[in-house]
């Protein structure tokens, strides 16, 4: 099954987010954490959490970019059991039940975004708030200079 995971090319990560994702994790948007921000809230490394970040599970950290791969059922069980938790007991969902609901929901989104695309593909997030308060997201594909579209794996995550 294809899903988004975690990518990192260097360190930056490391500095701009309050908790920075593991590579590979698999990843969703994560914008719910930031429902019921205003501009004021948004400041510091929660601003480029919020900005540029997306959520990674089961680790609950931030990562710029993500990477079309492949999981397990396993793995995505995981990721869903760690979403819920972090919905019941952070975020104030009713019931272990609304949680489990909206985690897969959450990760239904990702999956779909994934689903298009080719094994490799890098994506980004931007998101902002618009004149209501509302969240507004946009992805972008990143592809390396002088290729249209990617057919293999232009990078590799290497130890610093």
């Amino acid at each position: 099954m294809k899903v988004l995971r975690t990518i990192r090319f260097d360190a930056s990560d490391d500095h701009v987010f309050v908790n920075p994702a593991q590579p590979d994790e698999i990843a969703v948007s994560g914008a719910f954490a930031f429902a019921g921000f205003g501009p004021e809230e948004i400041r510091g490394k929660t601003r480029q959490a919020f900005a540029n970040g997306f959520l990674s599970l089961p680790g609950l950290g931030r990562a710029t970019f993500v990477t079309v791969g492949e999981a397990t059922e396993a793995e995505l069980d995981a990721a869903t059991d760690a979403l819920a938790t972090l919905l019941q007991e952070d975020f104030g969902a009713p019931s272990p039940d609304a949680a489990m609901s909206a985690a897969r929901e959450e990760l239904g989104y990702a999956l779909e975004l994934a689903a298009g695309q080719p094994l490799n593909t890098l994506l980004t997030v931007h998101r902002k708030l618009d004149d209501n308060g509302d969240i507004r997201e946009e992805y972008r594909e990143i592809n390396p200079p002088g290729l249209e579209r990617p057919h293999t794996r232009v990078w590799d995550v290497s130890d610093d």
